[in-house]
């Protein structure tokens, strides 16, 4: 199968130029050891069934050996042996050099006693998500999110795809081998990865036995409540209403930190701002899988369901802006987050860079009274903002899921269907 261009790949170049050795983490089958490979001079696969046991053993007793070969070495799944995360870092000092590992893994090590080191200055971390709609050429990318932070930037593009499109794309998610399949198999990759979640990828990844059902109970509360700020307690309840006899906050806290760890779960932090007025800022994360699939497959919706039930389809639609969103600002080192405040004016993303300039996002499916209600909020959101003590947003986007075209008000807001929009 043809390599398909990541994003990541510019950002790995510069790191490697920039480090000894670069972590790429992120969510199983996302394709980060198919990236990897396209920079690397040699692989050793640590879970190579042939030589996974004797990879093991040499970890133990004399890891430089793995080490050895032409750089950037890439060891894949290096988290099964967390010894190679300090013998790493000492070659990297003793080799003094920029460009010689890489290092990839689909989860945090269940052990982390055994990693003495945390890296710093020798060993740079970059997180890879599934694919965006750009990078899998379901968006033209014809409007740069980086040019929008330019006044003069004119968003002009031409948008083709319709309600149908965008709900299939929801489902079928950025899995690199959903892409270019027929749609009843790239709907089964999205399937496929939320069952190795439940019923065995959470409790590999520590060798802590969880029970399925729980899972299936947990994803499916998560997946109902997308996009919100709702507290861990609600969970809970929602859990105990399914016929569970008992399931702690403490358990629950484990079940949650369990998907963090194999990055199924992405929340989004909270924005705090300077205000002009003492209206306090709701701290709690909004809730996001890292791609919107996983949500669909939680509540087992396929395209035509989301297409018969438009208010879930508008909170999984924005999982996936939030998720493209989240991958073209990385680009640029910038962060996404959610605001939220006591009166319940709410922001659904920012895009916050590091110099300080930012932008604010509004995410809605389309027509003309819910982008009415984005440009109020758009404005109502700048007005609090104090701009005294910080910028005023550099641009105001509505993300949209159908709409003709991408193109900039009268009154500056971008309207721009998520099918145009790139890095």
């Amino acid at each position: 199968m043809e390599y398909r261009n990541r994003l990541a790949d510019n950002i790995l170049k510069e790191m490697l130029e920039a480090k000894g050795a670069v972590l790429i983490e992120g969510a199983k089958w996302c394709g980060k050891t198919t990236t990897a490979c396209q920079h690397a001079g040699s692989v050793l696969y640590m879970q190579d069934p042939a030589k996974k046991a004797q990879n093991l053993q040499m970890a133990e007793v004399n890891p430089s050996l793995l080490l050895q070969g032409k750089t950037p070495r890439l060891i894949d799944e290096w988290q099964i042996a967390p010894k190679l995360w300090d013998a790493v870092r000492f070659e990297v000092d003793k080799r003094d050099a920029f460009n010689q590992f890489i290092l990839t893994g689909s989860a945090v090590p269940a052990n982390t006693e055994e990693i003495f080191h945390s890296g710093t200055g020798r060993i740079s971390r970059m997180l890879m998500r599934p694919m965006s709609l750009f990078e899998s050429g379901d968006s033209t990318g014809e409007v740069s999110l980086e040019k929008l932070f330019s006044a003069d930037y004119d968003p002009g593009a031409y948008n083709e795809k319709n309600l149908e499109a965008i709900a299939y794309l929801i489902c079928r998610g950025g899995w690199p081998k959903a892409i270019g399949c027929s749609e009843k198999i790239a709907l089964r990759q999205a399937v496929d990865y939320y069952d190795a979640v439940v019923n065995s990828d959470i409790s590999r990844v520590d060798g802590k036995t969880r029970n399925s059902v729980r899972t299936k109970l947990l994803m499916r509360s998560y997946s109902r409540n997308i996009g919100s700020q709702i507290k861990y307690e609600e969970i809970r309840k929602d859990i105990l209403g399914n016929d569970v006899e008992s399931f702690s906050i403490d358990t629950l806290y484990d079940y949650i930190s369990a998907l963090k760890k194999i990055f199924v779960i992405e929340d989004a932090p909270a924005w705090n701002p300077n205000l002009r007025s003492k209206t306090a800022i709701r701290t709690t994360d909004t809730r996001y899988f890292v791609d919107p699939s996983i949500a669909a497959a939680g509540l087992g919706f396929g395209p035509k369901d989301l297409l018969n039930d438009l208010n879930t389809m508008g909170l999984l639609f924005e999982n996936l802006c939030v998720r493209d969103l989240r991958i073209y600002a990385q680009v640029m080192g910038g962060e996404v987050y959610h605001y939220r405040d006591k009166s319940d004016l709410e922001c659904d993303a920012v895009v916050h860079l590091r110099n300080g300039n930012y932008g604010s996002v509004e995410i809605k499916i389309g027509g003309d009274a819910l982008i009415a209600e984005g440009v109020r909020t758009l404005f109502l959101f700048e007005k609090n903002i104090d701009t005294g003590k910080m910028p005023a947003p550099s641009f105001k986007m509505i993300l949209t899921a159908v709409g003709d075209y991408a193109y900039r008000r009268a009154d500056g807001i971008a309207i721009v269907p998520i099918t145009c929009l790139g890095a």
